[in-house]
C-alpha cells in the first residue's frame, strides 16, 4: 500500500498551474527548473567541463571521490537540466556515498539526435580520469539517469561498448524512455492512471525533436531495438502507474535474454520518476536508497 504522503504529493503536482497563451520553450524551461526541489546546505555544488560539456560535480560528506556516477537528467531531451536534478544527485549521492556528475548534455530541438549521446560518451570519459578534486583515476564508475536520461544511460553503454570505451561498473535506469516509436503498451492503457498527466502526442512530438528526422529505432536513439550483450549489472526501476512501464520491462526483458544480469523493480502506484519527491515522499527515498545499495554492491 502507498504512504499517506503519495496523496498530497500528487495534489501538488496536479495544483500547478499552467503556462498560460503560447510559451517559448524557453520559457516551458524555465517553468520546469522553477519547480525543482533545492539542495540542502550539506551539498557541494561544483561546475566543471567534462571534455567540453558543461556540468557540475554533486557531493556530500559521505561521498567518496573515487566513486563516480555520471548522471543524465529527463525532460524528453527536450527540457530538463542540470538545475532540475541537482537535488536528485544530491540525494543519490548520500545513498551510493559517491560523487555524481550532473552532465548538461545538449537539448533538441537545437542539438537533435546524436548529439546528447555524443556528449555522454564525453561525459564517460572524463569521469574515467577526472573527479570532483580534479585529475585522478576512478576507482569504479557508474551511469544512471531518469526517463530520456534513462534511455541515454542505455544508449551510453551501447555506444560505449561499440566504441571500445572501458564499460562502468553498472548502470541504473530510472523510468527510462527506451522506445522513441512509442508502440508500448502502457503508453495507450496506462495514460488516464499516470499522475502526470503524460500523453501520446506529447511523446511523439519530443521524440520528433530529439529524432529531427532520424530513424525511431535506431538503437542509440531507441535502445529496446539493440542487442544488449555486453552490457555491465542494471537496475532498472519503473513506477506501476506510468505510461512508460512497457518502456522498461521490454527493455529489461531483452537486456535479460541477451545475458545482462538485470534488477528489474516495478514501484506499485508510483507515477514517473517518483525520486524526484524523495524529500516528501517516502517510496521516493525508499527508492533512491535502493540506488544507493546497488553502487555499493558493485563498487
Amino acid at each position: 500500500m502507498a504512504s499517506a504522503e503519495l496523496k498530497q504529493v500528487l495534489e501538488l503536482i496536479a495544483a500547478r498551474p499552467a503556462l498560460k497563451g503560447n510559451p517559448t520553450l524557453d520559457e516551458m524551461r524555465a517553468n520546469m527548473e522553477a519547480h525543482a526541489f533545492p539542495v540542502t546546505e550539506a551539498a557541494k555544488v561544483t561546475p566543471v567541463e567534462a571534455n567540453g560539456v558543461p556540468g557540475e560535480w554533486v557531493v556530500v560528506a559521505e561521498s567518496d571521490p573515487n566513486c563516480r556516477v555520471l548522471y543524465f537528467h529527463g525532460g524528453g531531451y527536450v527540457f530538463g537540466s542540470a538545475l532540475t536534478h541537482r537535488r536528485l544527485c544530491e540525494d543519490i549521492a548520500r545513498a551510493g556515498r559517491c560523487a555524481v556528475l550532473n552532465l548538461d548534455y545538449r537539448l533538441a530541438p537545437e542539438h537533435p539526435f546524436p548529439a546528447a549521446v555524443e556528449d555522454a560518451i564525453e561525459g564517460l570519459r572524463f569521469i574515467r580520469a577526472h573527479g570532483p578534486d580534479g585529475q585522478a583515476e576512478a576507482e569504479s564508475t557508474f551511469v544512471a539517469g531518469d526517463s530520456a536520461g534513462g534511455g541515454l544511460t542505455l544508449a551510453t553503454l551501447l555506444a560505449a561498448r561499440d566504441q571500445g570505451i572501458e564499460r562502468p561498473q553498472a548502470a541504473v535506469a530510472i523510468s527510462p524512455w527506451t522506445d522513441l516509436a512509442n508502440t508500448g503498451e502502457s503508453v495507450t492503457s496506462l495514460p488516464d492512471d499516470d499522475p502526470q498527466k503524460n500523453s501520446v502526442p506529447m511523446l511523439d512530438n519530443l521524440a520528433l525533436q530529439y529524432l529531427g528526422g532520424a530513424d525511431p529505432e535506431n538503437p542509440l536513439a531507441s535502445p529496446l531495438y539493440a542487442d544488449f550483450a555486453g552490457l555491465p549489472p542494471l537496475l532498472m526501476q519503473v513506477g506501476g502507474a506510468e505510461m512508460l512501464l512497457s518502456d522498461t520491462t521490454r527493455a529489461a526483458e531483452r537486456a535479460r535474454s541477451a545475458g545482462v544480469d538485470v534488477v528489474e523493480e516495478v514501484w506499485d502506484e508510483m507515477f514517473h520518476v517518483w525520486h524526484q519527491y524523495a524529500p516528501m515522499l517516502p517510496e521516493g527515498q525508499q527508492a533512491v536508497e535502493r540506488i544507493g545499495e546497488f553502487i555499493n554492491q558493485h563498487a
